[in-house]
């Protein structure tokens, strides 16, 4: 038995052995390229690995040659139909609308100022109140009165700026000489005009005619 054990301890020995050899060698084959070779040499010699060698694969048969009376005819060669190129549409042209450029404001034009009105102007005197109280039948003369004289003294007046007499002139005589005295007298004292006009507006001296009548009251 001893000897039994002991043979059995050297094959198994041997064994571990040869598993770390031929790891080694794999090891050293995947390195260097090598390892189909090894490990077949490996197998062949421990005979305890059943390595199948894979077959090349089958290259395909190359086909038989034209025979030699036949001319090869080369494939039909296809004209590509020509590419129409559809005809690039036309840019469209902008046009640029010249901007107008904005009206003036309007011009504001005032209007002239009126004309001043023109300066009044009076080219005679004008008599203030009412001339039949400038002499009256109050007015008449105790000796005329008297004799009943009667008649008409006409007038004319100088009359200044400030529109009063500066003179009396009688134009037409009653035929009485006292009647014409008292109606100067009187028109001198009583009369008030507004004054004469000059172009500029400016009062001055004009003139006034007019007729006092004489009669006795009834």
């Amino acid at each position: 038995m001893a000897y039994a054990d002991q043979q059995m301890s050297s094959s198994k020995i041997v064994s571990i052995g040869l598993v770390v050899l031929i790891h080694v060698l794999l090891g050293y084959a995947l390195v260097t390229g090598l390892a189909y070779n090894a490990v077949k040499k490996v197998a062949s010699e421990l005979d305890m690995i059943d390595i199948q060698e894979e077959e090349p694969p089958e290259e395909p048969e190359e086909p038989p040659p034209p025979p030699p009376d036949q001319p090869i005819e080369p494939p039909p060669v296809v004209t590509p139909p020509p590419i129409v190129t559809p005809p690039a549409a036309p840019r469209p042209v902008i046009q640029q609308q010249p901007v107008a450029p904005p009206p003036p404001p309007p011009v504001v034009v005032a209007p002239p100022p009126p004309p001043p009105p023109p300066p009044p102007q009076r080219a005679n005197p004008e008599p203030r109140g009412n001339p039949g109280r400038w002499a009256n039948a109050n007015d008449y003369p105790s000796r005329a009165l008297r004799e009943e004289r009667e008649g008409t003294t006409r007038f004319r007046l100088t009359v200044n700026a400030k529109g009063r007499v500066d003179n009396c002139q009688i134009t037409g005589s009653s035929g009485h000489a006292d009647l014409d005295q008292a109606a100067c007298k009187n028109l001198t004292r009583r009369a008030r005009f507004r004054p004469s006009l000059d172009a500029a507006g400016n009062p001055t001296t004009g003139t006034y005619s007019n007729a006092v009548r004489w009669q006795i009251p009834k």
